[in-house]
């Protein structure tokens, strides 16, 4: 008699159902294995560096420049990938965002040096604009009515100016760099953050489009976790319901009753940025005991 077939009830893994994961080499690198690994999802580096293995079954990574992730994407590729909000619009992809990791986040800047600025203004003139990002750059030329031609730069583009540009389009965190060489933000023509995205081919594909949003929720809910730390405190019976009303929460705050009836104690997930202000409030109401700790993910 044959062997029981063990694994009839386990789909198997075709060329076809594999999803093909990009992620960023780069600046972004760093921010996106971290997020991945607070979701679960190991990395382990191979015998070629740029093909890691991931811990999920059925997806296969390459690591790419973030513009060549979008690239990559847009001709149906590479499945899914992380990449700036800025190269997807300079490249014109159509792409599905699936989320926001609100990592690495920028602004795309025209900036001139301060000398040539009329009340803050650029002067009436022609004027010679450089950047990386042809498409925007030009793009805002157009809108803006003004009379530029464009410089491509291709890194460092801060120092152009003033021999070498007038005007440059750039990103920005701080804009310490900027100040730093003298410039001046004149414009801001858009907002940039990493974000994840599936070419139009995988979330059409049923099968993909499920493994794409099970990934999502993951890195969502330490996206969430990171936004919120949970909030322990004891109260007495009698002022539990102040301090209920003043501690925010997710739904309703999780009560317990405390050894011998002595109280109760109260947990919640508060947002971080409240922090400063609901602890002393959940003080005043009567709270004790107060305990505040990091949480690691949250899937509402």
């Amino acid at each position: 008699m044959p062997a029981p077939n063990l694994f009839s009830d386990i789909p198997m893994t075709t060329e076809a159902s594999i999803v093909r994961l990009a992620l960023p080499k780069g600046r972004m690198e760093t921010g996106v294995f971290k997020l991945m690994a607070d979701a679960g999802i190991s990395l382990r580096a191979g015998s070629r560096g740029y093909r890691p293995t991931i811990s999920l079954q059925g997806w296969e990574t390459k690591i790419l420049k973030p513009q060549n992730i979008v690239e990559m994407l847009h001709a149906g590729i590479r499945d899914v990938g992380f990449a700036g909000a800025d190269w997807v619009r300079e490249k014109n992809a159509d792409l599905v965002d699936i989320m926001d990791t609100e990592l690495d986040p920028v602004r795309i800047v025209a900036a001139a040096p301060r000398d040539i600025l009329i009340d803050g203004a650029l002067p009436k003139q022609h004027l010679r604009i450089a950047s990386e990002y042809e498409a925007l750059t030009r793009n805002w030329i157009t809108a803006a009515g003004l009379d530029a031609s464009f410089v491509r730069s291709y890194g460092a583009t801060e120092v152009f100016p003033p021999e070498d540009a007038d005007i440059i389009v750039d990103n920005t965190a701080t804009g310490a760099t900027l100040s730093a060489n003298g410039l001046a933000i004149v414009h801001e023509v858009m907002r940039s953050s990493t974000r994840l995205y599936a070419s139009k081919e995988a979330w059409a594909d049923a099968h993909k489009r499920a493994e794409l949003e099970k990934f999502a929720m993951l890195l969502t809910s330490v996206i969430e976790a990171r936004r919120r730390v949970m909030l322990e405190v004891n109260v007495t019976a009698a002022q539990l319901e102040a301090v209920v009303a003043v501690l925010p929460c997710m739904r309703e705050p999780t009560i317990s009753t405390l050894h011998g009836d002595a109280g109760f104690a109260i947990k919640s997930a508060v947002p971080r940025k409240d922090l400063a202000r609901v602890i002393p409030q959940v003080r005043a109401a009567g709270g004790t005991d107060i305990v505040v700790y990091e949480l690691s993910q949250i899937v509402p």
